[in-house]
């Protein structure tokens, strides 16, 4: 494994860690997320996972573990067939994660300004 794909995997448990994903039989949970590593690329699953805690946030209890997997793995099987569309800012990614947004959103900075040429 080359170490971006492991700086990738560790910005995934990361978030699953700080939020406390895995609660219930994470057996269960690491198999599927181990599954999903293989499928999808980590920023992908990193923005579905902040994408489906969003979502359920108001949920009282809040829906964790191998049920809260699932759901974000139906939003990223949603991805495949339809364009990406998040509701989630990178600033709010980098937020609620404590994450560098720019794997999934890209680099914020403006491109160098270039002189207007007269033809």
């Amino acid at each position: 494994m080359h170490i971006q794909e492991q700086i990738n995997q560790q910005r995934v448990k990361h978030i699953v860690s700080s939020y406390g994903l895995a609660d219930g039989d994470p057996f269960r949970f690491g198999a599927l997320l181990d599954e999903l590593l293989q499928i999808y690329p980590a920023p992908l699953i990193e923005l579905a996972l902040i994408e489906t805690l969003v979502d359920r946030w108001s949920q009282i209890p809040m829906v964790k573990g191998f049920d809260f997997l699932q759901q974000a793995h139906t939003c990223l099987k949603t991805w495949e067939s339809q364009p990406i569309v998040s509701t989630i800012a990178p600033e709010q990614f980098q937020q609620i994660t404590g994450l560098d947004p720019s794997p999934i959103f890209g680099p914020s900075e403006l491109p160098p300004a270039c002189p207007v040429v007269q033809p």
